[in-house]
């Protein structure tokens, strides 16, 4: 009964957003891209997770996020059109790649052969497409041997890289990932960013890196990376940093960039990657509409927006993470493992079939 209420704030407050219910209650609510079948969700997770049977402990944070992502799969089961992903974390462990042998890559093959366009929208900025086969050269390698996708179907595999500072296809001609120039999918409010501009974020990030990381004494176990589009701070050898300490340096960087750069128009984040701390120019929620507005101009057969996206990820807590700004971008789904992110593949595929 009582999600059944919830399902109905929802959709009153898709129709009425500004006036709604569920907007007086909880006046930080974001967008909704679809409405939730929440009832459903519950009884299938209820199943597995014994939540109506559980006499001592209740319903949890864990709980609540396993019913909203089933009840995103089921709104979504017969219109997505494009499903994009997190790596670290999602995809693959931390610091590790998508191999061959990996469960997940059944699920994305399966989701090519439905007409699915399949987008990765990571944090690792490189600006070499062979950087990018070596995190994903199990999804690159399957779609090039697999038999069962078309030539068009296999060019459905997308990458964005740097949050949204790279983009990526695969190529039939040279079995890979190729390098998009950038005229091609920078959005139009990317194109008026100044790059004097983006050098001094950058340089004053990198000030708040080495100012922090010493004043929490941690300077001697870190080094400090300068690419072309981000900086951050990665463990020396040997070392792992306390998660603490990492939520410490993004909450001080997130507040001391937003208070010297709160009259620029060029979109940056800080987020803790698990064992390090980026800062990086770009966001996912322009990652993700990158994707969008690039599937509606170059494959032009099917219309893709918020209401059709789905991005899985990880990180969705409101400061520190890099997933969150995905949400004005798309519907989303949130996991914890690349082992919850096979279960949900295994849902979603079920669903859609």
């Amino acid at each position: 009964e009582i999600l059944q209420d919830i399902e109905m704030l929802i959709i009153d407050h898709i129709n009425n957003p500004q006036l709604s219910k569920l907007s007086k209650l909880v006046p930080s609510i974001g967008k909704f891209f679809t409405v939730l079948p929440l009832v459903d969700a519950f009884k299938i997770q209820d199943n597995r997770r014994c939540i109506s049977k559980r006499k001592f402990v209740a319903p949890s944070f864990n709980d609540i996020r396993q019913i909203l992502n089933t009840a995103q799969l089921i709104a979504l089961k017969d219109n997505l059109k494009l499903i994009t992903f997190d790596g670290d974390i999602t995809l693959y462990e931390d610091g590790n790649n998508l191999e061959g042998n990996s469960p997940i890559l059944k699920y994305l093959l399966e989701l090519l052969k439905m007409g699915v366009v399949i987008g990765i929208v990571t944090a690792a900025g490189y600006n070499q497409s062979n950087k990018y086969y070596e995190r994903l050269f199990g999804l690159i390698d399957g779609i090039k041997e697999s038999e069962e996708l078309t030539l068009k179907q296999k060019e459905n595999l997308l990458v964005i890289g740097g949050e949204s500072n790279y983009l990526l296809r695969y190529n039939n001609e040279i079995s890979g990932l190729q390098m998009e120039s950038s005229k091609d999918w920078l959005l139009d409010e990317m194109k008026l960013w100044d790059d004097k501009e983006i050098e001094r974020i950058l340089s004053f990030g990198y000030g708040l890196l080495k100012e922090f990381t010493e004043l929490l004494n941690i300077n001697n176990k870190i080094l400090i990376i300068v690419k072309e589009r981000a900086v951050g701070i990665i463990p020396r050898e040997g070392i792992k940093l306390e998660r603490e300490i990492l939520e410490e340096i993004v909450l001080r960087i997130d507040k001391s960039l937003r208070e010297k750069f709160q009259d620029s128009n060029i979109n940056w984040c800080a987020f803790n990657g698990g064992r390090d701390v980026w800062i990086d120019i770009g966001d996912k929620s322009l990652g993700v509409r990158i994707l969008q507005n690039f599937v509606n101009k170059e494959i032009g057969e099917i219309i893709i927006n918020e209401s059709n996206t789905l991005h899985v990820g990880d990180q969705f807590a409101s400061l520190g993470n890099n997933d969150y700004a995905s949400r004005t971008a798309a519907a989303t789904a949130w996991v914890a493992s690349p082992s919850e992110t096979e279960i949900l593949l295994n849902d979603l595929v079920d669903y859609m079939m």
